[in-house]
């Protein structure tokens, strides 16, 4: 019979504390919703300030003097002073200062666009309400969806009309910027963009005659059948083809409808006296700091129980932020070491990089790892890259060592861009040519990487070049 007992056993278990679970959570987070975990904690804890609002209530400390909770910007070796340089700076004085980019945040859309360009036509009012329905039924490629009937029964009951004059209002709105818009088909597209050329211009009159009735040829590169059919040189046919391949067969798209969204890096990247330097982008968050203000009225007291637990919130939080710098430097280091061949050379010079090498240089787990370069982005002079960039799988080479995909990949586009137009190599040609430079890969691997970089087969290529 089982009787109950008390007993004693020791073990181990990790925990994750809270403030471990807020490095990690601030750790993953991208650079933007990081600003905005920033901004939200400055806006619900008065303990924390940054310090621009610190120096504006002129504390007593000198310039040298920083306060122990103070976000520091992690030093880098053989980066050069630059004395009298804005702090949000992270270029040396010697350089000519950047000036920013400004998004265009006007937002107009295409109909915007031409509803702008019609108020400035002097319409009466109704020929004002009936260009608007026009508008409205162009897509955002530039073309008219709705046919002229359609248009006419939605202004009734209101406004009265006939096809005719909507035909003539559709003219007027065919006139605007973007050329091409407010057409009804590819044919007419086109033959609206040729309108816009001199009269003079070589190889008008043929362009047109290809626009409206001989597209489908030109589209499948019946230039043999469409000289025959024509009667012209080729030369004239070479003329009038390039009149017609010069034309934007989606007007709409040139008026952007959207806001552009710039990538912010995360750490800058910069040779300095024959080393790599690496500097997190501090410019883009506020450093914090506690207000030490509020946190010496504090007393040992058990009273103001809230505030005090801000002011441990706050330490977490500036705490955090420190080891979210700490491990992009570190991690960002690591992988500039790995691949600064490829920062000197180019895409052929990537090495193979998997995240358990950078955990294991930096003595981390690769989950960790895993957040980390997952949206982050560093700005190099080669180029804004986030940090996946840089890790590849493994190929094995004929000697034994490892080469990067991203490596053959750029071999592969090198070889297509220096072959033969009128002989393109083929895949196994490809093959052939990597092996003796010591690349040993399939017909198959040479197949995916170019379709992955949208290079046409050999066959095509070749079509290409004679036409």
């Amino acid at each position: 019979m089982l009787k109950p007992s008390l007993q004693l056993r020791l073990s181990q278990q990790l925990t994750m504390t809270p403030q471990l679970q807020q490095a990690i959570r601030l750790l993953q987070l991208p650079i933007m919703d990081l600003q905005a975990q920033i901004q939200e904690a400055l806006e619900k804890n008065v303990m924390l300030e940054t310090a621009e609002e610190s120096a504006e209530r002129d504390v007593s400390e000198t310039p040298d003097q920083t306060s122990d909770t103070d976000i520091r910007v992690v030093e880098t070796s053989n980066w050069p002073d630059s004395p009298g340089a804005p702090a949000a700076s992270n270029w040396s004085g010697d350089e000519p200062r950047q000036t920013p980019d400004y998004a265009d945040l006007s937002g107009d859309t295409l109909q915007d666009h031409l509803l702008w360009q019609l108020e400035l036509e002097h319409l009466s009012l109704r020929d004002m309400v009936i260009g608007q329905s026009i508008i409205d039924a162009i897509n955002d490629d530039g073309y008219l969806v709705d046919d002229l009937e359609t248009i006419v029964e939605s202004l009734e009951p209101d406004i009265k009309t006939d096809i005719e004059h909507v035909e003539r209002l559709l003219r007027k709105i065919q006139r605007l910027d973007p050329a091409g818009v407010g057409a009804r088909s590819v044919s007419e597209c086109l033959s609206l963009q040729l309108r816009q050329l001199n009269h003079d211009t070589p190889g008008l009159e043929l362009a047109h005659t290809l626009a409206e009735e001989h597209l489908e040829l030109v589209a499948d590169h019946q230039f043999a059948t469409l000289r025959r059919r024509l009667r012209v040189s080729e030369e004239d046919l070479e003329n009038a083809i390039a009149l017609v391949k010069a034309c934007h067969p989606r007007p709409g798209a040139v008026i952007q409808s959207g806001t552009p969204h710039y990538v912010v890096p995360d750490v800058f990247i910069r040779k300095q006296d024959d080393h790599w330097v690496v500097e997190v982008n501090s410019s883009v968050t506020p450093r914090l700091r506690v207000n030490q203000t509020y946190a010496g009225l504090l007393g040992r007291g058990s009273d103001y129980t809230a505030l005090k637990t801000q002011l441990q919130e706050a330490r977490w939080l500036i705490r955090s932020l420190e080891i979210r710098n700490e491990t992009l430097i570190k991690v960002a280091r690591c992988i500039v070491q790995r691949q600064k061949d490829f920062l000197e050379l180019g895409d052929e010079a990537m090495r193979p990089l998997i995240l358990r090498d950078i955990a294991e240089a930096v003595d981390m787990h690769e989950s960790t790892i895993s957040r980390v370069t997952t949206n982050k982005y560093m700005h190099t002079p080669r180029g804004v890259f986030e940090f996946r960039f840089f890790f590849s799988s493994h190929i094995k080479s004929n000697d034994g060592t490892e080469q990067s995909s991203t490596a053959i990949r750029a071999k592969i586009r090198k070889l297509v861009a220096q072959e033969d137009s009128k002989k393109p190599l083929s895949d196994n040609k490809i093959a052939q040519l990597l092996s003796e430079d010591g690349i040993k890969v399939a017909r198959r691997t040479v197949a995916k990487y170019r379709e992955a970089m949208t290079i046409p087969p050999s066959s095509e290529r070749k079509k290409l070049a004679l036409r």
